[in-house]
């Protein structure tokens, strides 16, 4: 109890928490990125893996259920670190070197809510099958494939066919990455696992894995839109 108290009531222990909820984030958006590049092996392929993943409740709902926590922990504490340190600005007790900070790591409270509420619409898009925040008229819930399987293909091509929701879906998932350029780093900073003689390296490989994630989730819409994926 008093280890929990100490997490919550510290500075330190705040972003230990974000540190840890960030790894689990980071590796869910790779993976998840994984996944769904199965799409450029077609429908077959990706309708299967979208019907394993849905055919075992035992070992979604309890992975959603954790990604669910780590979102609300990662939010919370960069809320209440936020609070913090804008309330040490204004009484004197610590200056922030803005010029020294990148953008990515000035707007990580920004970028987050935009993501956050992205990450809403998504689900409702494709996990909910909402369908009237699709924008395409139609009922993706009654997709289905030769095996009666949903047909997560087709979802994806008509969904992606509208280009208000590529747009939002690029703007999302280009401020999710550039929050990862500085958030990969930070993370293992915090964890300890940064020293000064392989800082910058650490550095420019965070750019690097969110700009090839970012390259990884905007192939399909790209592809899509341009009309090079029917």
């Amino acid at each position: 109890m008093n280890l929990l108290s100490g997490l919550f009531n510290s500075s330190l222990g705040k972003k230990f928490l974000m540190a840890l909820t960030g790894v689990a984030l980071v590796m869910f958006v790779v993976v998840h990125m994984v996944g769904n590049l199965q799409f450029f092996l077609g429908r077959e392929v990706l309708n299967h893996y979208a019907h394993v993943l849905k055919s075992n409740p035992e070992i979604l709902w309890p992975s959603r259920i954790g990604l669910l926590s780590c979102v609300i922990i990662h939010i919370t504490m960069a809320i209440w670190l936020t609070i913090e340190n804008r309330t040490k600005r204004l009484t004197g007790y610590a200056v922030q070197d803005a010029g020294a900070a990148s953008l990515a790591s000035r707007t990580m409270i920004y970028s987050g809510t935009i993501i956050g509420a992205f990450i809403v619409y998504h689900l409702l898009h494709y996990t909910v099958l909402l369908q009237s925040i699709n924008l395409t008229g139609r009922d993706f819930s009654v997709f289905r494939d030769v095996h009666g399987q949903p047909d997560v293909y087709r979802m994806m091509i008509i969904g992606f066919s509208n280009s208000a929701v590529s747009g939002f879906y690029l703007l999302g998932v280009g401020l999710l990455c550039f929050h990862l350029s500085h958030g990969i780093w930070a993370m293992l900073q915090t964890l300890g696992l940064v020293n000064e003689t392989y800082r910058t390296t650490i550095e420019r490989a965070s750019v690097i894995g969110a700009g090839l994630l970012f390259i990884g989730y905007a192939s399909i819409p790209v592809t899509i839109l341009t009309g090079l994926v029917k």
